[in-house]
């Protein structure tokens, strides 16, 4: 089956050409800022798990430069416990409905498709579910209704025991092999071509050496031909990086702030369509500057002169 999408062309290096239906085009990648409704995230837990926390932290973030933000009710950490739908329902449908009234362009993360439905009837715009489909049979269809961008990231089970589960050959072939089901699955169950971004699921069933190796070749992932989320920031693979010289300690999650955003950079030169962030000030820069240097890179190739 063709799974051609809504391309472009990129301009030059550091523009991603392709861009889901029905969202913004802001000429360079573009920016998801994290609202954990949660207590237990792995960076920032309960920070804002009050909903009025929760929507002040996404209209900050808005004003730091995200052009999505991304409100989840469940943590996906590895070891994490599922709340019950009802939970995830009270946790995120408040935040959606505030975030989305004030103008932003919300995004949920959920794997359940009630929760998918409920929060595009309160004004969400994506779907961002890490299981691409996988753990909700309701939700493929639903999307297919629905209409609006789906991300389906790579996924090999649920977090309390995904870890187990992180065996590979090569990791990136096996990653693109299963993203290719996923999205037959999904252009079979109806989701437009244009409508689908791909995320390759960094630290989920993966070693920091797996994430290392999906990074490196991130552009494998980037020519399956739809938009590619990344999402790094904070994870653990870069605080094992950074760990203490002395202590062997990883260096805490709030302290790989610059880290995440030396990864945006280079995921941005491959022609991401979108990073999701903690920190989206120092993204938000990133991605600008990213864009601004490939068009001068490419004004450079263009010329006789270059």
């Amino acid at each position: 089956m063709t799974t051609t999408a809504d391309t472009t062309a990129p301009a030059h290096p550091g523009t991603p050409g392709l861009h889901p239906r029905g969202l913004p085009r802001p000429g360079r990648t573009m920016v998801m800022g994290v609202v954990n409704v949660t207590p237990d995230s792995f960076s920032d837990g309960g920070l804002s798990f009050a909903p009025e926390s929760a929507v002040a932290h996404g209209l900050a973030l808005l004003e730091q430069g995200a052009d999505i933000v991304d409100v989840g009710g469940e943590s996906t950490r590895p070891g994490a416990v599922r709340p019950p739908v009802d939970e995830e329902l009270r946790r995120v449908l408040p935040v959606v409905r505030e975030l989305a009234a004030a103008g932003a362009v919300v995004s949920v993360d959920t794997m359940r498709a009630e929760v998918a439905a409920r929060a595009l009837d309160a004004g969400a715009r994506l779907v961002n579910d890490v299981s691409g489909g996988l753990a909700d049979p309701a939700m493929l269809p639903l999307m297919a209704r629905a209409g609006t961008p789906y991300v389906l990231m790579h996924w090999r089970g649920h977090s309390a025991g995904m870890q187990a589960n992180a065996l590979y050959g090569d990791v990136v072939t096996d990653v693109l092999d299963e993203l290719r089901l996923r999205i037959e699955a999904a252009l079979e169950a109806g989701i437009t071509p244009g409508r689908l971004v791909v995320d390759p699921g960094l630290g989920f069933a993966k070693t920091a050496e797996h994430n290392w190796e999906l990074l490196g070749r991130l552009g494998e992932v980037v020519a399956l031909g739809h938009p590619v989320l990344v999402g790094a920031s904070r994870k653990a693979f870069l605080g094992s990086l950074l760990a203490d010289r002395a202590t062997g300690q990883p260096r805490p999650a709030r302290l790989r702030d610059a880290a995440t955003t030396a990864v945006s950079v280079l995921a941005a030169a491959q022609g991401v369509w979108c990073l999701r962030v903690h920190d989206v000030a120092s993204t938000a820069d990133a991605v600008r500057v990213t864009a601004r240097w490939g068009a001068e890179a490419g004004e450079s190739v263009r010329s006789p002169l270059g």
